[in-house]
């Protein structure tokens, strides 16, 4: 594996040096045409031209040598110049005064190195032709001024090249810090859900033990048949209560078991309507929702058997899944843990589906939830 790593970060180095060497000659490249273009446009009438094209080739090669040392030594001199002044000065820090001591320090080097070419090629070059000190000048001016364009114009693809790069690193970290926020906020989601799906439990137990407690005492029969129900129930509360979303079919015959624990618990103070259409039952819903529900009712309201607490059970042709009971509030009312509506309707949110929507009149209170 270290080998293998070892390879992979050398192949990589390698296409950095690739990819520079590149840059490098195409920079050489711009500097040497824009060389050549410039100082034909300055004087492109000037006789000199006609006699550099029909004189030996010898000169026109050894010419052609000076302009690309000259235009290499130009280059690498101001790439020096943008590289160091990225480290001291940055573009994100002060951009004007970045943009004026770079303009600064180019010029400056280019004066700098046709003094020193000029200086080399007059003691290295015998016998050179003598020249009207007013041509003389002229051709200085005219090789200052090609050479700052030339150095300005390196620098120019240089920051756009260091400008590009950086954008594209900012892009990336933003991109993979995105990524990274979203697999939080996904892994801060799933925790959440979970935790809501394990608050089912202790709401169950405790509601349904002391009432098999009491059953056992007064009819073992009866306990035992209460007891076996509870252990399907809660059988079924176990597997399900895990999952995101389960079955209306399945969720029913859930309900079904639960309804005969709350009959033998409650007795006649509540009475069940259910009414759910064939086509919604394929349907989902998150799981334990009709059970919290009606236990949220039972809980929450009076329970006689003068006056019933009537929950029905029902789906809406818009494809919504209705539980909704007669408001018959207690006049104590019991501690809330806040499992119920508040477990359901977070559920559905860490999801992603539609919102659950309550409605409470004079005389009924109803829970609506979106069928998936």
């Amino acid at each position: 594996m270290n080998r293998i790593a070892k390879f992979k970060k050398k192949i990589t180095r390698n296409r950095k040096i690739i990819s520079t060497a590149k840059r490098r000659l195409v920079i050489w490249l711009v500097a040497i045409i824009t060389f050549y273009i410039f100082s034909y446009l300055i004087d492109p009438f000037d006789p000199a031209w006609m006699d550099y094209l029909n004189g030996p080739w010898q000169l026109m090669a050894e010419d052609l040598l000076w302009v690309c040392l000259f235009s290499i030594l130009l280059s690498e001199v101001s790439i020096f110049i943008d590289r160091t002044l990225n480290k001291l000065l940055p573009w994100s820090n002060r951009t004007v005064k970045r943009l004026l001591i770079q303009c600064v320090l180019q010029i400056v080097g280019s004066v700098l190195i046709i003094i020193v070419v000029n200086f080399i090629i007059e003691s290295t070059t015998e016998n050179l032709s003598k020249l009207d000190y007013r041509k003389e000048f002229t051709l200085l001016g005219q090789w200052v001024a090609t050479n700052i364009i030339i150095s300005l114009i390196i620098s120019a693809f240089n920051t756009v090249d260091y400008l590009l790069e950086n954008w594209k690193k900012t892009a990336e970290e933003a991109a993979q810090h995105k990524l990274r926020a979203s697999k939080h906020k996904q892994a801060a989601m799933a925790a959440e859900l979970q935790a809501l799906k394990l608050q089912i439990d202790p709401h169950f137990i405790f509601n349904n033990l002391s009432v098999l407690s009491e059953l056992i005492l007064e009819d073992q029969q009866l306990g035992y048949e209460y007891s076996e129900k509870f252990a399907r129930v809660y059988r079924y509360l176990l597997v399900n209560s895990r999952k995101d979303l389960i079955a209306i079919e399945e969720e029913l015959k859930f309900l079904e078991s639960y309804i005969f624990l709350i009959e033998k618990r409650i007795g006649g103070g509540v009475v069940f309507k259910i009414n759910i259409s064939e086509e919604h039952r394929k349907m989902y819903t998150v799981p334990l929702s009709l059970q919290l529900l009606v236990e949220n009712a039972i809980k929450h309201n009076q329970t006689s058997k003068s006056n019933p607490l009537e929950i029905e059970v029902y789906t809406l042709p818009a494809g919504e899944l209705v539980v909704a009971n007669t408001f018959l509030p207690l006049i104590n009312k019991p501690d809330s843990s806040g499992v119920g509506l508040r477990n359901i309707k977070a559920r559905y949110e860490i999801l992603g589906y539609g919102k659950p929507e309550i409605e409470k009149t004079e005389h009924k209170f109803i829970v609506k939830l979106p069928l998936i």
